[in-house]
């Protein structure tokens, strides 16, 4: 369970010092320090439950979403996080891992967010779609749909397959509003997509 300075010092306001106590506890492991003012009472807990409290308001997005979702073929050991208005990167290196925080705009920062709990923890994660368009918001625009195609497919290995039986409509709305040459690009594309099938299913008939 995660716990504040403050939560802890109301719970052992009873001892003369409780912050003395803090310090025990964490020295005989029954308190484990993840950043300046926060603990976790399990040691074993994995870091993803923790990203959220560590540096909010934030959800887990970028590459630990698109590995979560098994879009991409690499294991992500560093839990990344978008947020808005820092203005600037944020890392925690901590005994439960490595947290990297980012800006994406305050305007699309509420969308696509899930809630997850997992036992006693609640935790924020990106849709498949807004991790999709908040990776793409972070990297060097493209200078076309091909050059965009070689960053999803190649670069970021995210599998092509499972990629287009992503909502096209939801990321298309989410990309929109970004405001990025990459999500511009990232919209032209689906549509693009979209009229192949239509008209794959037009000869169909």
């Amino acid at each position: 369970m995660i716990k504040t300075t403050a939560i802890l010092v109301e719970e052992l306001k009873n001892y003369k010092a409780p912050n003395d106590k803090i310090r025990n506890m964490v020295k005989n492991k029954e308190l484990f320090p993840i950043v300046r003012g926060l603990y976790e009472t399990d040691g074993n807990t994995s870091g993803y439950l923790l990203a959220s409290s560590i540096y909010n308001p934030s959800y887990l997005s970028f590459d630990f979403a698109l590995s979560f979702y098994g879009l991409i073929p690499e294991a992500v050991y560093t839990f990344t996080s978008a947020t808005f208005k820092k203005n600037r990167r944020r890392k925690f290196t901590t005994p439960f891992g490595t947290f990297l925080y980012r800006d994406i705009p305050e305007t699309v920062y509420p969308l696509g967010i899930r809630i997850m709990q997992e036992g006693n923890y609640s935790y924020l994660i990106a849709d498949a779609e807004k991790a999709i368009c908040d990776k793409l918001y972070t990297l060097s625009p493209a200078f076309n749909i091909k050059e965009l195609e070689y960053i999803l497919f190649n670069d970021l290995r995210i599998e092509e397959d499972e990629f287009y039986k992503l909502d096209k409509e939801k990321m298309s709305r989410f990309a929109k509003l970004f405001r990025s040459t990459n999500l511009d690009l990232l919209v032209k594309l689906l549509r693009r997509k979209n009229n192949d099938y239509n008209r794959s299913d037009a000869r169909a008939i």
